[in-house]
């Protein structure tokens, strides 16, 4: 039996998008940033933020330079291993060597308060 060319075109073009949605487990995602993350200050309790919103140190949201606000991202800490989901409500940090300002809950919850500051990875997720 003869095939079309028109099959053999679509058959190629069917195998080659699925391959390049292939990506091996160990590869980092090309989206992630890894940079130092620090933690609000409790004065900031209660000033709006960038998007509008009043800083609540008991709500996972962070700033950060340039992701949209109300978006999310899931912040790692590289250090233990440990990751919160948090809402981009306002932007900074305005410290150069760092790349995000997470809030008091989301520090607690990555288990940085002591130190500070952290080694992180952040990775835009879908809401």
């Amino acid at each position: 039996m003869r095939r079309s060319p028109s099959y053999a075109l679509f058959a190629v073009f069917w195998v080659s998008a699925l391959s390049s949605m292939i990506v091996p487990a160990s590869e980092p995602s090309p989206s992630a940033e890894i940079g130092k993350a620090s933690c609000y200050a409790d004065s900031f309790q209660g000033k709006r933020t960038a998007s509008g919103e009043r800083y609540d140190k008991h709500a996972f949201t962070a700033a950060h330079r340039t992701l949209p606000l109300g978006s999310y991202v899931m912040v790692k800490n590289l250090r233990n291993g440990r990751s919160v989901r948090v809402k981009i409500n306002d932007r900074g940090p305005y410290h150069r060597s760092r790349v995000i300002d997470v809030s008091r809950a989301a520090a607690e919850r990555l288990r940085f308060i002591q130190q500070g500051h952290t080694r992180v990875s952040i990775t835009p997720e879908s809401p």
